[in-house]
């Protein structure tokens, strides 16, 4: 019995230091050397070197000149250490009233224009980085007009920054947010008021 009982500690101490320590410690290791921007959290910096974001994970725009990312409930908003949903019921009274709230924003003008549903309703992570093409060019008009250039000017901007499907058939084509933003701020700045 002391024998059978050695050996299973003898193995899970072996097995905890292998799958516990070694192998996570050469798989990171390995995605360093092959893989390193992704490794690093694919991060964004400017020209200047100064760190914007991820591209994996969102950030809240409000002004009227940048594309708006999907609402977040994670915590404070897009707050990774809070990840997760509202974890509200489709018919809650809650729910209802945050999507109401939403699209009265992005619509104040009461007019009949769907809004696409992710701009009106957080993902399951809160995190999501990218808006459907849809829900891009609903917001073309406002900041074509905030940033004083063509509806086809940014359409053709929004096209271009428009990721297709994984090997034409995994995911939905999307929209990174961070990144058009960025990119709208290179092309035509916001004029500081």
């Amino acid at each position: 019995m002391k024998k059978m009982m050695m050996t299973a500690i003898l193995y899970t101490l072996i097995t905890a230091v292998l799958l516990g320590v070694v192998y996570p410690l050469a798989v990171t290791g390995l995605a360093h050397v092959f893989f390193p921007r992704q490794a690093e959290g694919s991060l964004i910096h400017r020209a200047n070197g100064t760190l914007v974001g991820s591209r994996l994970i969102g950030q809240a725009f409000s002004g009227p000149g940048y594309f708006w990312s999907r609402p977040s409930a994670a915590g404070a908003g897009y707050d990774a250490g809070n990840s997760g949903g509202s974890n509200y019921a489709p018919t809650s009274a809650a729910l209802a009233a945050r999507v109401t709230a939403t699209v009265q924003t992005l619509n104040p003008k009461g007019t009949n224009a769907a809004v696409p549903i992710d701009l009106a309703t957080a993902s399951a992570s809160g995190l999501d980085p990218d808006i459907s093409p849809a829900a891009a060019y609903y917001q073309l008009a406002r900041v074509a007009t905030e940033r004083h250039m063509s509806e086809d000017a940014v359409r053709s901007l929004v096209t271009a920054h428009i990721t297709p499907r994984q090997f034409g058939l995994l995911g939905e084509p999307r929209v990174n947010v961070l990144e058009l933003n960025l990119y709208l701020d290179k092309m035509a700045p916001i004029a500081s008021k």
